[in-house]
């Protein structure tokens, strides 16, 4: 019998003021069986990220031909698709032909490597963006995962701070390939 994904809730404050963009979302994460709480708390940081009335969850893990995350406009056309992890060539070459916009975020240890081998596959995709995660910092936004969350994410300058009320986590990012 197939194992069945997990159900998470997280109602989401967000303040990013370098978007001007004030909302509360009220979140519905399916885990897959396979996936850990570091890489479902990084898909959850990504939304926030990019939060906007038509970014979604996608079935992820649950179908390879889908992102983690992805915003389309009205005629169902991909404006922004964003990966978790370390996806493969193919896979973002795909995604740079079907949408405006890719973004990756990797946050393991090992991004370094796994991004020195993909550097240069990739370069000729002008859409996409390779932000690096500080494996420290996604590890202590795994021990905020719950299966009811209530979050606040305040980003401001580039700079990022996700808390539950109890522990706050400051996030920096480093760019591997920025979209030109």
């Amino acid at each position: 019998m197939a194992l069945k994904a997990t159900i998470y809730k997280a109602d989401l404050q967000i303040a990013d003021m370098d978007r001007n963009y004030y909302e509360s979302q009220a979140l519905t994460l399916a885990r897959h069986p396979s996936e850990t709480d570091e890489r479902m708390m990084v898909r959850l940081l990504a939304f926030a990220i990019h939060a906007n009335e038509a970014l979604t969850f996608t079935k992820g893990l649950f179908d390879v031909e889908e992102p983690d995350l992805w915003q389309k406009d009205l005629t169902g056309a991909i404006q922004l698709w964003i990966e978790v992890g370390q996806p493969d060539e193919k896979k973002l070459l795909k995604a740079c032909g079907r949408s405006e916009h890719v973004v990756v975020y990797s946050y393991s240890a090992t991004s370094h490597i796994w991004w020195k081998q993909l550097a240069n596959k990739v370069e000729r995709c002008k859409n996409l963006t390779v932000i690096n995660l500080p494996a420290d910092a996604t590890a202590e936004l795994e021990k905020m995962a719950q299966r009811t969350m209530q979050l606040q994410c305040t980003i401001q300058d580039g700079q990022i701070w996700l808390t539950d009320g109890t522990a706050t986590v400051e996030i920096g990012r480093e760019t591997f390939k920025a979209e030109r």
